[in-house]
């Protein structure tokens, strides 16, 4: 079992928290995720990690309550315990010959865009970050993207905080201005991830998509989160989860995302009657 040490939230559904995991903490790298379980009851779970720290053997976790596994692991408080971890999973972002980058994040996205923008800040590489959100009450992490990149750039879709815009609206801008990435890094909603690949393919620049499919096992054998890769089966959990953008088969990746959709809706929105019409996820 893993005791949770901090505990911070960070919004009304996006929580911070870190919990010792020694053995995980010492092998992962950026871009790597892990599965856990809340308890022995619960399911087995995908998130990206959002740090590790080697000498006190944690691993920091952003994510958003939306599941009611990740609804549980909201509820949990300093000094509690996760039951199950496994990781590192999945291959680590890629940074060796790299000098200048633009991270692309979108949404919650963003949560996973964060440990990588500062992954590769700290391994040496000019960072540019664009964060977009919806709206200035979903904003998370503005001030740790600050501090961790070069230069940080905020778009809110009604312009109620930074630039009024999408985020491939500013990567353009960007690119126009003169910046010359070596790769652009995408990670957010697949829609979005298709265009920030549109944006950059008639200059040339590599972008890498950070994948989020079903995932089961984890380890590639039940097949759960095939995408199809120039016209080939990949596995999300083994050869991922970042991709080169301009070979993914993006309609499929959509449409297999949206396969439970009404299952987990119906999951969220659960009345329990035997607690007198309050939700309960205990």
């Amino acid at each position: 079992m893993h005791k949770i040490v901090l505990k911070k939230q960070l919004s009304h559904d996006m929580f911070w928290i870190e919990f010792e995991a020694p053995f995980v903490a010492k092998k992962a790298k950026p871009g790597q995720f892990i599965i856990f379980r809340v308890d022995e009851y619960g399911e087995r779970v995908p998130i990206t990690m959002a740090g590790t720290n080697k000498e006190t053997g944690t691993v920091t976790l952003i994510f958003q309550a939306v599941g009611r596994s990740t609804m549980l692991l909201s509820q949990l408080e300093v000094g509690d315990y996760i039951q199950d971890v496994v990781g590192p999973l999945g291959k680590p972002t890629h940074m060796e010959d790299l000098k200048k980058v633009c991270v692309v994040g979108g949404g919650t996205g963003n949560a996973l865009a964060y440990p990588v923008a500062r992954g590769l800040a700290e391994a040496g590489v000019k960072v540019d970050m664009v964060s977009g959100f919806k709206t200035e009450e979903l904003i998370v992490l503005k001030e740790e993207f600050e501090e961790a990149v070069d230069n940080f750039y905020l778009m809110t879709d009604d312009g109620s905080a930074g630039e009024k815009g999408f985020t491939t609206t500013k990567l353009e801008e960007l690119i126009k201005a003169g910046n010359d990435y070596d790769e652009v890094i995408t990670v957010g909603p697949p829609i979005m991830m298709k265009f920030v690949n549109e944006v950059t393919k008639p200059y040339g620049i590599k972008t890498i998509a950070s994948l989020t499919a079903l995932m089961i096992d984890g380890t590639g054998m039940c097949g759960g989160c095939r995408v199809s890769i120039n016209g080939e089966t990949k596995y999300v959990c083994v050869d991922g989860p970042e991709f080169d953008a301009a070979a993914v088969d993006w309609d499929v990746l959509i449409a297999r995302n949206a396969y439970y959709h009404e299952e987990e809706k119906e999951e969220r929105d659960h009345i329990c009657r035997l607690t007198g019409g309050v939700r309960h996820y205990e």
